[in-house]
C-alpha cells in the first residue's frame, strides 16, 4: 500500500480545517500558501471530500471550506478512501468485483488479504481528533 500525494494532501485538508474549526470557514488560498500545495489540485481534492459529505463549502467573500462533523467523527482510513479509492496492498483485493483467476492457486493470497484486514482496522480505528491530539 502506497498513499500517493492526493490522500496525503486530503489528510493535510481535513487537519488544517479541524485545525480552524473554531474560526468557521477556510480558505482553500490559505492552505494552499500556508502548506505550498497547488490550488487546482486542493480543489480536486476538497471536491472529493465534498461530494462525500465531509466537508461543507461557503461561496463569497468570507467563505471557504469547514469539517462537516466533529473530529472524532471521522477515521482516517475514511478519508484516505475517499480520495484513493482502495488501500488495498495487491491489485486482485481492489474491491470485492476483482476476480484473480489464479486465487485457487495462490500460496500469497492469504498473506495479502491478512495484511489488508490489518491496514483497514488500524486506520479506520484512528480518528482525526486521534491525530490532533498525538495519540497515534
Amino acid at each position: 500500500m502506497r498513499v500517493s500525494t492526493k490522500g496525503r494532501y486530503a489528510l493535510t485538508i481535513m487537519i488544517e480545517l479541524a485545525l480552524h474549526r473554531e474560526e468557521g470557514y477556510l480558505s482553500l488560498k490559505d492552505v494552499a500558501e500556508k502548506k505550498g500545495i497547488s490550488m487546482k489540485y486542493l480543489e480536486m481534492i476538497v471536491s472529493n471530500l465534498n461530494k462525500a459529505g465531509y466537508v461543507v463549502g461557503q461561496r463569497g467573500k468570507s467563505g471557504g471550506y469547514r469539517l462537516a462533523k466533529d473530529p472524532k467523527d471521522y477515521s482516517i482510513g475514511g478519508i484516505l478512501k475517499t480520495c484513493e479509492g482502495s488501500l488495498a496492498p495487491v491489485k486482485c483485493l481492489d474491491d470485492e468485483n476483482t476476480v484473480c483467476e489464479k486465487a485457487g492457486e495462490c500460496l500469497t493470497l492469504p498473506l495479502w488479504s491478512k495484511l489488508d484486514q490489518i491496514i483497514d482496522q488500524y486506520l479506520e480505528s484512528v480518528s482525526l481528533q486521534d491525530l490532533l491530539d498525538g495519540k497515534v
